[in-house]
């Protein structure tokens, strides 16, 4: 991603009517609510939800065009950061679609928590979407016994979003970090007690819940699953290649969309060399991708108002506490995309702390790179805060964070019940994942 364009994207001239945000609002209400409806009015939204997303898009950009100086400028660089999003979970789709991972045997409740906790640590090194794309389906057949709602809600929750806190690979506002200047290492020697802390008891919770499925089963079939030794194969290794080369090309100078050509090349590439049996064993189709791209291209345009706004008006809110940076992205995190909010409270915490040490920053000049070394140095936990709160809190929702709609996608698509917008937030989210983030916060900020 380019740091200039959401810059630039989040920080209109003119004023940003309040009101400008509720097609935003209406956008996420109906994503959230019509699952839900009776059958005749789900059936529309499934026909009309593309035109619906791309309608609500295009208003909120014709207010741009007409209302707001340089909107046609805000709306270029949108587009362009919606380009590369796609282009990097739409590639990383279709390169793990073609890696099939043959499970023999069903997994225990310990064979799970360590899938998760390996999922976490190669959400790091591959980032968490390809981490998520990868693992989702064998997470899945390696449950289909006994797969539920939970199995796919903790998979978010760790692959999708807490594992990738430690590296600038792990997750996209930790990249953006690290091209203004944050160490690549800095995070992981600053946050990985916390991270560990975190990770644990997500995974303390999860096995809770795996542990009383478990027993729930017939006693015979527990002890076959207890007995049954796990064998693992896997077709289609050229992918693994292929998502070397996607991971690599984030790190591609942004110069004429070369990243992301690169990134759609080998999707094609990987399309086309794949055999069609490796295919067929996933049920591989481009339904969860298409819903994605559809979706996001509504929240990317309807979002340009509320995160203008923040950017406007973010020093009223008067944070000079680390656990407000934490909460307050980790907030705005659940709801929009994590990578503009990050760089949002990145400098509104250089406001503050410049505000603090004036002659420290003074120094720095006009160097965006040395102001952020100045940051770290005089107000490091405000940077843990607020990177740890863009990537952790992106598991709140199902929008928080890109993997999280495509594994919802995947999972539903291979016949498994997921939870409603609401149900996510309202069974899991807020009685078992806020107060583990809030333990987080409460005991290292």
């Amino acid at each position: 991603m380019n740091l200039p364009l959401i810059l630039a994207s989040a920080a209109p001239g003119a004023d940003i009517p309040p009101a400008l945000i509720a097609p935003f609002g209406l956008l996420l209400l109906l994503i959230a609510t019509m699952p839900l409806s009776p059958a005749r009015v789900k059936h529309v939204w499934d026909h009309y939800y593309p035109h619906i997303a791309v309608g609500l898009g295009a208003l909120v950009g014709l207010y741009y065009l007409l209302r707001i100086p340089e909107g046609g400028h805000v709306i270029g660089h949108t587009a362009a950061e919606y380009f590369s999003f796609i282009s990097l979970i739409g590639s990383l789709f279709v390169v793990a679609g073609g890696i099939h991972i043959k499970v023999k045997g069903e997994a225990t409740p310990v064979v799970n928590v360590v899938f998760l906790a390996i999922g976490a640590l190669a959400a790091n090194f591959i980032g968490t979407t390809g981490a998520s794309m990868v693992l989702i389906r064998p997470w899945i057949r390696m449950n289909k016994i006994r797969i539920s709602a939970y199995h796919v809600v903790f998979f978010i929750f760790v692959v999708s979003n807490v594992g990738g806190a430690l590296t600038p690979v792990g997750d996209p506002p930790l990249f953006l970090g690290y091209l203004q200047g944050v160490p690549f290492f800095w995070l992981i020697s600053n946050v990985i007690v916390q991270w560990l802390v975190t990770l644990a008891l997500i995974l303390a919770a999860f096995y809770a819940f795996d542990r009383r499925g478990f027993k729930h089963m017939p006693v015979r079939l527990q002890h076959d699953l207890e007995s049954h030794a796990e064998t693992w194969r896997f077709d289609g290794m050229v992918n693994v290649l292929f998502l070397m080369v996607i991971i690599g090309a984030v790190f591609v100078p942004d110069v004429f969309f070369l990243r992301e050509a690169v990134m759609l090349g080998t999707a094609v590439a990987s399309y086309f060399l794949t055999p069609k049996q490796v295919h067929e064993e996933n049920a591989f189709s481009f339904g969860p991708i298409k819903e994605v791209a559809f979706l996001f291209v509504g929240i990317f345009a309807t979002m340009m108002p509320a995160l203008g706004y923040l950017e406007q008006h973010g020093q009223e809110f008067g944070f000079n506490r680390p656990a407000q940076y934490y909460f307050s992205s980790g907030a705005l995190s659940s709801v929009l995309d994590n990578a503009p909010t990050y760089v949002n409270f990145l400098q509104l915490a250089q406001t503050t702390a410049t505000a603090g040490n004036p002659a420290a920053f003074a120094a720095a000049g006009d160097n965006p790179v040395a102001a952020v070394r100045v940051l770290l140095a005089e107000k490091p936990l405000f940077v843990i805060a607020v990177s740890l709160g863009s990537v952790f809190f992106g598991a709140m929702t199902y929008i928080g964070n890109g993997p999280n709609f495509m594994v919802k996608s995947i999972a539903h698509d291979a016949g498994v019940h997921c939870p409603s917008f609401f149900g996510y937030i309202i069974r899991y989210s807020l009685p078992i994942l806020l107060p583990i983030l809030a333990v987080s916060g409460w005991l290292f900020l």
